[in-house]
């Protein structure tokens, strides 16, 4: 093969190691070929799912860093049985009872083992990995150690892609390959996966009968005994020599008996012959297990002692039972995911720039528990989340949100009362057609009617108030109570900026900031070869106020809404900022708000308080049903809005923005504001945004970007 000059000298410049790991790559996968071949894949298949590889060496450290043993079994068990997944597991036992009675029948494995498994492996399919497979299986099986399972692991792939019970050669997973709603690896989906819903096809990725029949075939293959119990918790009697420990150390249970060993539970152990092990996780001082031949059946599912665990108490709690009774050898247990959520809240509070709120301690939550570890005196500061340090920062004084003070501009008063720059000239000047500038409901406004939309942006406040996709009504709410202008408007998406609420201000600055109630100018407009026309728009430059905004429309089939901040100063400048959508709906009281279960949430009803969102939103919220006032820092970013009243979803993608907000005032906060009023059901609020202690601070120079898009269909 002959090497251009430039790529020869590019390749030179590279640190050796590298380069040779980069060369050896693709002769590892060429290496494959034939045994691919002897598996049945044409070298059509292998050339077409191999070509675009590269390695992804993020993978290789992982391979010595499994939770199941590097994490204390405390904490791992918190966190996989919590009473959350308690709670969803019942109801998918009540969801799904026919055809895990089914499975009952057919394989001889209770319904809630079954649906144990699924809870422990994907959290009942809400986490299935996010690794693509073909690069994650590629890479180890030519790099790091156990690269003959991993070859055999990424053949069996690629034979299932070929034979199409896999569709998406895309598909994503865990790191060493695992995948779909029961984890199963390429090779036991080859071996073990069946057709559950009898479509003909093997689907573990989005059949829940195919996965769960197939996890119901796996444990009885693996020796499952129909009827019996995994095991129990025990208590040890003083001076037990703990040496007679172990899975594979089996007695009979008569043994056990003779030597003192009774139920936790108080109950009696019948003495026979039955073989069994006694576990002790934590060592003497612990809580303490007698297992039998099921427990090994969970047991090679994943050949880890806390895993199976795992499984086995959680199909225990399924079944009423109350858990594990012994306290583990710890004066700091570990959290629930819930209570990690809640962690994660009280760091952001803090100022700790974390990312999301979601129950996973990264590297970044434990960087911030060690410094407020070090702070409040805890030792050590190693960044470990227990109860120790949930239970000091709840006791701390209450954080106040970072500051992001402004002080009213100059000549504002004037600003508010000035006609927008644009004019019908400007407009026709654009020359795009589908655009004009006219009036909507009484507002000045810039128009736009295509085959693919219709919407209203007002020039006052630069507020978007009205978007309909073609065929469908109006996406926002317009209060007919509006009043007259420079009031802010109430309704579509007034935009919140340089701050939101009056979060650091004084009360001689309006509530949610400065643009809002000032003339916009259009700076630019398009239309693009699909119909989509796209605006630019400023509010006039605020005297004293280093930050600079544009923003820009995108008016489709979707809305897409960008704010841009800039920093023209020399000074790091902090800021908030929300796009405060009101989304007409049939009735508030019917609708729900999916992509924040389990979310943590500062409840303004509350005093700001933290708790902890359960299940889809809705205004039905025992705890203060009827209104909801709340921001849910570090949030997802993909929500979905369901009304049955007017029978359509509306889905809002946030990017750039880490904080939501839910806000209707109910009917007794309804009551009290003059431009709401009977109407409070006709909306709710569903707010990208960065907010509370999601504070953006901006260095001198720099450009953050806040960006939604919304869409609308059917249901």
């Amino acid at each position: 093969m002959r090497v251009s000059a430039p790529v020869l000298a590019l390749l030179l410049a590279l640190p050796l190691p590298l380069y040779a790991q980069d060369a050896a790559f693709p002769r590892c996968l060429a290496a494959m070929q034939p045994q691919a071949a002897a598996r049945g894949v044409d070298a059509a298949t292998f050339a077409r799912y191999t070509a675009d590889l590269q390695p992804d060496r993020t993978v290789l450290p992982l391979l010595d860093a499994q939770p199941e043993f590097t994490t204390p079994i405390w904490d791992y068990l918190a966190g996989l049985v919590d009473d959350q997944r308690v709670a969803d597991g019942r109801a998918m036992l009540a969801t799904r009872r026919d055809l895990l009675a089914r499975l009952q029948a057919q394989y001889g494995v209770d319904p809630e083992t079954v649906v144990a498994v699924w809870g422990v492996e994907s959290d009942y399919g809400r986490i299935t990995g996010k690794r693509p497979l073909r690069v994650s299986l590629a890479t180890l099986a030519c790099e790091g150690r156990r690269q003959d399972f991993f070859r055999g692991e990424f053949l069996a792939l690629l034979s299932l892609l070929q034979a199409g019970d896999l569709s998406d050669p895309q598909l994503t997973g865990s790191w060493a390959g695992a995948f779909g709603q029961t984890q199963f690896i390429p090779s036991t989906y080859a071996r073990i996966a069946v057709d559950g819903d009898g479509d003909g096809r093997r689907d573990l990725v989005a059949s829940v009968p195919d996965a769960l029949a197939s996890t119901a075939h796996y444990l009885q293959r693996a020796g499952w005994h129909t009827g019996e119990p995994w095991g129990y918790e025990v208590k040890l009697p003083p001076g037990f020599d703990a040496s007679l420990a172990g899975r594979t150390a089996r007695r009979p249970l008569s043994d056990w008996v003779a030597r003192g060993i009774a139920r936790a539970d108080g109950s009696e152990i019948a003495a026979s012959d039955a073989r069994s092990a006694l576990l002790l996780p934590a060592g003497r001082d612990g809580p303490a297990f007698l297992v039998f031949r099921n427990y090994d059946a969970i047991y090679s599912y994943n050949a880890a002692e806390s895993y199976a665990l795992a499984i086995a108490t959680l199909a225990d709690r399924l079944r009423g039972g109350a858990g594990i009774v012994a306290a583990w050898p710890t004066d700091d247990p570990g959290l629930s995911r819930a209570q990690r959520r809640e962690l994660q809240a009280l760091l952001l509070a803090r100022g700790h720039d974390i990312g999301a709120v979601d129950g996973m301690v990264g590297t970044a939550t434990r960087r911030a528990i060690a410094a407020e570890q070090a702070r409040l005196g805890l030792h050590p500061a190693d960044g470990r989340a227990g109860q120790r340090i949930l239970e000091s920062l709840r006791r701390a004084a209450p954080a106040v949100a970072p500051a992001t003070a402004f002080t009213l501009p100059p000549a504002y008063a004037t600003l508010v009362q000035s006609p927008s720059p644009t004019t019908r000239r400007t407009v026709k000047m654009q020359d795009v057609p589908g655009l004009s500038l006219g009036k909507h409901h009484g507002l000045d406004a810039l128009l736009v009617d295509t085959p693919l939309a219709k919407a209203a942006i007002s020039l006052f406040g630069g507020q978007v108030v009205s978007f309909a996709p073609a065929g469908q009504q109006d996406v926002f709410w317009l209060s007919p109570l509006r009043a007259d202008l420079p009031t802010p408007i109430r309704g579509g998406t007034p935009v919140c900026w340089p701050y939101f609420g009056r979060q650091g201000q004084s009360n001689e600055v309006p509530a949610h900031g400065f643009v809002r109630t000032v003339p916009w100018q259009l700076v630019a407009a398009s239309r693009e070869a699909d119909g989509t026309v796209v605006l630019e728009l400023e509010p006039p430059p605020l005297q004293d106020l280093a930050l600079r905004l544009r923003m820009q429309l995108r008016i489709g089939r979707t809305l897409e809404q960008r704010l841009s901040t800039t920093n023209a100063g020399t000074q790091p400048v902090r800021f908030t900022e929300a796009l405060h959508n009101y989304f007409r709906v049939g009735d508030a009281a019917t609708v729900r708000i999916e992509g924040l279960d389990g979310l943590t949430f500062l409840d303004k009803n509350d005093g700001g308080n933290a708790h902890v969102q359960q299940g889809h939103w809705d205004l039905h919220d025992p705890r203060d049903p009827g209104r909801a006032d709340r921001l849910f820092p570090g949030a997802g970013g993909r929500y979905r809005l369901v009304d049955p009243g007017l029978r359509r979803r509306i889905d809002l993608q946030v990017d750039g923005g880490r904080s939501a907000v839910v806000w209707n005032p109910g009917e007794a906060g309804a009551a009290r504001m003059a431009d709401v009023g009977p109407h409070w059901r006709e909306f709710v609020c569903l707010e990208a945004a960065n907010a509370g202690p999601d504070v953006v601070e901006l260095a001198p120079g720099a450009t953050h970007t806040l960006v939604q898009t919304i869409s609308a269909a059917p249901l």
